[in-house]
């Protein structure tokens, strides 16, 4: 299972939301690259960027944070979201050397969209399930539409995609611990990886992912927890490694 550190981009800036709120964000770090640098460094094997501002634009803003970030780390698989919404987006993205591109809210409301992007860009195209209760919420977690997030999980594997990244914003940011329930039933409906994102604030929630994987939980992404210090990176990795061995 591979543990992903969220590099979350406002403005030039590395930040945490809480629950996807742009108005309540903490400041991490004035510098992404070197928050990209120290992830590497402590073991990090594939990072998650997010176009923050892009995903309330509807497209790309914080492009050159991204592209200076693939640049630094040639071999660490880059994934990234936030306005992608066309394929000029994502061949841009490709071509910079991001490794996959998340797809969210036109991925909802336009589902052959990534029909379209599956055919063009086989094997590069996840799709970023963020739902509450049960319901898939669009345009930077802003509103909440009515489709059922399992339903959507098995259209898109139909599609091709290349993994499903399941958020539960309720947990997001808020250390409250990781909704494994509702992640392993996601999991379940599908045969694609599943990536576990939102609200993972200790060791316990890692163990817990971890004694799932069995369900097609690949993978975790790590947030808040690690720039608050209750997860340290490089212990945390250890211990999945000496799981796997």
């Amino acid at each position: 299972m591979d543990l992903i550190p969220a590099i979350d981009l406002k403005e030039g800036k590395c930040v945490r939301l809480r629950q996807g709120k742009m108005d309540d964000a903490t400041v991490f770090s004035d510098d992404p690259r070197q928050i990209a640098a120290d992830w590497v460094e402590q073991g990090a094997r594939r990072l998650h960027l997010v176009d923050l501002d892009g995903a309330f634009a509807g497209s790309p803003i914080n492009h050159q944070v991204i592209r200076d970030i693939t640049s630094d780390f040639p071999d660490v698989p880059v994934q990234v979201g936030g306005g992608i919404r066309d394929e000029d987006t994502v061949a841009a993205y490709l071509d910079d050397g991001v490794q996959y591109t998340i797809i969210g809210t036109r991925a909802v409301s336009e589902p052959h969209f990534v029909n379209d992007l599956c055919l063009q860009f086989p094997g590069h195209i996840i799709v970023g399930l963020d739902a509450k209760d049960g319901k898939v919420a669009i345009d930077g977690w802003s509103k909440l539409s009515h489709h059922d997030v399992v339903d959507m999980a098995q259209h898109f594997e139909h599609d091709g995609v290349a993994a499903i990244i399941f958020t539960d914003i309720s947990k997001d940011g808020m250390m409250e611990g990781v909704n494994l329930a509702s992640t392993i039933e996601v999991a379940d409906a599908v045969r694609v990886p599943v990536i576990a994102s939102g609200g993972i604030s200790s060791i316990d929630d890692i163990k817990a992912l971890k004694a799932a994987e069995e369900h097609g939980i690949t993978g975790a992404i790590i947030g808040r927890a690690l720039y608050e210090g209750t997860i340290k990176l490089e212990e945390a990795q250890q211990w999945v490694d000496e799981q796997a061995e």
